[in-house]
């Protein structure tokens, strides 16, 4: 019998990233037009070790996730939907490794270095190059905007199912969950 239900793991990671992505997107936004000082290279570097954070967390994640199979999807749902929850949901994995490593490129390609912490030096992927740091820097924003549109459809889907459909779809990945009869 399988579960309709995510493991704890999987929730606790699901739940951990989501908090860490949205942090770490907000902070983007908000040192973005940080005018130099002290205080936006503090703000840059806490931005860069949530990045990473959550590169190593999604490593985990995908890891967890190759061992144990999501719950199925609602019987309900047409070809189609899954199809497209099922690729979504890829995507996300992707982006999720995608934007922290064209911010560590852009670091690398605008030669600042990405310290972990303050104390671990991580090394550089690109040799020092502004005009490239550049064109990386609009590059990680694109991505960011699109993995914003993307977990802003999840989460639409997400609300559709308990709403709309009334299945457990949005439940089984929380952390704490009514049981029904």
């Amino acid at each position: 019998m399988t579960s309709n239900r995510y493991t704890t793991g999987a929730i606790h990671l699901h739940w951990l990233i989501a908090v860490l992505i949205a942090i770490t997107f907000g902070v983007g936004v908000y040192m973005h037009e940080l005018p130099l000082s002290p205080w936006k290279l503090k703000v840059y570097s806490w931005h860069k070790w949530a990045g990473v954070t959550i590169f190593l967390l999604v490593l985990v994640r995908l890891a967890w996730r190759l061992g144990h199979r999501p719950p199925p999807l609602p019987e309900t749902m047409s070809p189609l939907l899954r199809r497209l929850a099922e690729a979504t949901h890829w995507l996300l994995y992707l982006l999720m490794f995608a934007v922290p490593l064209s911010g560590w490129l852009m670091s690398s390609a605008k030669g600042f270095p990405v310290v972990l912490f303050g104390v671990l030096p991580i090394p550089d992927l690109l040799a020092k190059n502004p005009p490239l740091g550049d064109r990386l820097a609009q590059v990680h924003q694109a991505l960011n905007f699109l993995f914003l549109l993307l977990v802003g459809g999840h989460v639409a889907a997400a609300l559709k199912h308990h709403y709309i459909d009334r299945d457990d779809v949005l439940t089984r990945i929380l952390p704490v969950r009514k049981e029904t009869r």
